[in-house]
């Protein structure tokens, strides 16, 4: 291996895996249909429901004014929130082509020398709220498409619970087997869902063109004015139509902007006002029988076919939040703000498509539990809001950070944007907040659980490189001293992973303590995640040599990536370095985490950081090196 300096391993581009040129820009408009929409176009199955059923329209008489006011505001809540706030700026916010929560989060605190806590704080609430949606979006979307039994064979009501269940197990039990076989068909099956819900709303809009009234924000205004005492309450309803909205970000960097944005206006924005007018059209002329209009409104020959068709769709929406949970966890992981885990990749072609076993089997009961718990998609409808409300506002928050900061926009430009979105947020957030004894409890305990779980994770990781910095030697002065009086050498590539930079690694002194023998090539190696979602191959590998004996090298994965280290220590052959990982040694510091008897963190913190850390992947796995190569040295340590 030859000595090198502060030079980065070269290697051929590679091209992103959403290169329109590549992959054609019809086939990414069919993907987003599928995957990025599936979430929002199963709204209309329960969100007017609902709406009308707060406003006392169930089962009885309803007049022309509730109706259209609360079309209108359903309306004008997708003109500005979906098509305002996140097609027209929020996709404009991607972190070299990515998008999400903890994506967004990243790119703001790139903008900060000293990365502040607090954008970490907001990302992680993002992120675990995040969570609570994914719970459920399964749960009501299939509870409601399978609730339209109901209007096709009453008699079979009893078996609704049970056949959602059946549906959601077989969903999360094909997990392993990744989306590559059945995604080709997602897009197809959603754009014939879209048509389908278009198409039957035209019907009924040209019984009863007059809804068309309701493109009239006054209406929506009116009823608010009308009816302050249950206004809350529908505003709480009415959010429930841009549920999935987050997905449209969130997905970016699976399918680039300007796809999203074509399916949005071309097919999705369009058919879903048609069935919104639909449903509307319908009640109207039959105001006495408003408990599912969305099925109601269908002719008798295709209610059948229908609920098939809502309950692929509703299964194909699920796959998308799923998924969704997949790729934020790898993020979490890859940014260091959870333990590790097993990540499989189900397609030796598309990097995107990953199974966690562990957030896959959790996300199953927790679906499970939520149907047996609420038994209904009306009951459910009460705990959907608080999640989805809150990651907007958080959402709101950091695109401001990135408003100021990156893109300096002027302050009045700012409020013009921010301010009527912040607001109607924050009426949103709060009527759904008035439902949470109702069960808006449930995704809030959940993300404070989760919240609580990354901040204990974070405070112990940093309290444990402080303890194990203070035990540590100098590297440099290490290396001096082993360079004036060396030990015996023995052949071969030593490699010792360390997180700190600058001390010398604990495997590396207790392989000296008890061998006594250095390698004739020690490397030290420092995996570090960017704030990037992916680093290209010539920036991946950092190489510098401290003397014949001793190398650094330092290799930066980006945080959507999977690090494989193998892989990019090849990249370092066109620096010089012959590496050959039969005659390579990697060694590897495994820690024994004790509590302290004083001082230090709560014993409860301690017991569960502890029990975190000693349940995460072990990291000959995590960092696919091969296990024959490895070499695993025991330390105890008390934090």
């Amino acid at each position: 291996m030859a000595p090198v300096n502060n030079t980065s391993a070269q290697a051929g581009a590679v091209l992103p895996e959403n290169d329109e040129l590549n992959r054609g820009l019809p086939v990414l408009v069919m993907g987003a249909i599928g995957v990025v929409y599936g979430d929002i176009g199963t709204s209309p199955l329960y969100a007017f429901r609902e709406a009308m059923h707060v406003s006392g329209g169930a089962g009885g008489g309803v007049d022309s004014a509730t109706v259209l006011g609360i079309l209108s505001l359903i309306v004008w809540t997708l003109i500005i929130l979906v098509t305002g706030k996140y097609i027209g700026i929020v996709l404009r916010a991607d972190n070299k082509g990515e998008g999400g929560t903890l994506s967004l989060m990243a790119l703001a605190q790139a903008s900060f020398k000293s990365r502040p806590t607090w954008v970490l704080t907001l990302g992680v609430v993002g992120a675990a709220l995040f969570y609570g949606d994914a719970m459920i979006t399964p749960a009501i979307s299939v509870l409601s498409a399978i609730e339209g039994v109901r209007v096709v064979a009453p008699n079979l009501d009893q078996f609704i619970i049970p056949a959602t269940i059946v549906v959601i197990i077989g969903l999360f039990a094909v997990q392993r087997f990744g989306t590559s076989g059945v995604a080709a068909v997602f897009g197809p099956i959603t754009v014939i869902w879209f048509l389908a819900m278009g198409g039957f709303g035209l019907m009924r809009i040209v019984e009863d063109p007059a809804v068309l009234a309701a493109l009239n924000p006054l209406y929506g205004v009116n009823f608010i004015g009308t009816h302050t005492g249950i206004a809350a309450a529908t505003f709480g309803a009415v959010f429930l139509a841009v549920t999935g909205a987050e997905a449209l970000y969130a997905d970016l960097g699976h399918f680039g902007r300007r796809p999203i944005i074509i399916a949005w206006f071309a097919l999705v924005f369009p058919c879903l006002l048609l069935n919104y007018f639909g449903q509307a059209a319908y009640v109207l002329e039959h105001g006495e029988a408003v408990e599912n209009p969305f099925y109601q409104m269908l002719p008798d020959w295709s209610q059948v076919p229908m609920v098939l068709l809502a309950t692929a769709a509703t299964v194909i929406a699920s796959q998308a939040v799923i998924t969704g949970a997949f790729s934020l966890t790898r993020q979490a992981v890859s940014l260091n703000i959870l333990p590790r885990m097993t990540v499989l990749h189900t397609s030796a072609t598309q990097h995107g498509q990953i199974y966690m076993p562990l957030v896959n089997g959790l996300l199953m009961i927790a679906v499970v539990l939520l149907v047996l718990g609420f038994g209904s998609s009306s009951h459910l409808g009460a705990a959907y809001g608080i999640a989805v409300t809150g990651e907007m506002l958080v959402t709101v928050a950091l695109l401001v950070i990135v408003m100021i900061r990156i893109w300096r926009w002027q302050p009045w430009m700012i409020a013009l944007v921010v301010v009527p979105i912040g607001i109607i947020e924050l009426i949103f957030f709060s009527s759904n907040a008035a439902k949470f004894f109702q069960g808006g409890w449930v995704p809030v305990l959940v993300a404070l659980t989760i919240a609580a779980t990354i901040a204990i994770w974070i405070v112990g990781r940093t309290r444990l490189a402080e303890k194990t910095r203070r035990d540590e030697v100098p590297l440099q002065f290490l290396v001096e001293n082993l360079s004036k009086k060396k030990p015996a050498i023995v052949p071969g590539t030593a490699v010792f992973l360390t997180s700190d930079i600058e001390g010398a690694p604990t495997a590396l002194l207790h392989s000296l303590k008890h061998y006594k023998v250095l390698h004739e090539h020690n490397v030290i190696l420092t995996v570090v995640t960017s704030s990037a979602p992916r680093v290209a191959d010539d920036e991946k590998v950092t190489i510098d040599a401290y003397n014949d004996l001793f190398y650094r090298v330092v290799v930066t994965f980006g945080y959507m990536e999977t690090p494989n280290i193998p892989k990019a220590l090849a990249l370092a052959r066109k620096l010089g370095w012959k590496f050959d990982i039969m005659s390579t040694s990697f060694f590897l510091s495994r820690r024994s985490l004790k509590p302290s008897p004083k001082g230090g963190m709560p014993l409860v913190v301690d017991r569960i950081f502890i029990a975190l850390a000693r349940n995460a992947t072990d990291a000959t796995e995590y960092f696919h090196i091969p296990t024959g190569r490895v070499v695993e040295i025991g330390t105890q340590v008390v934090i």
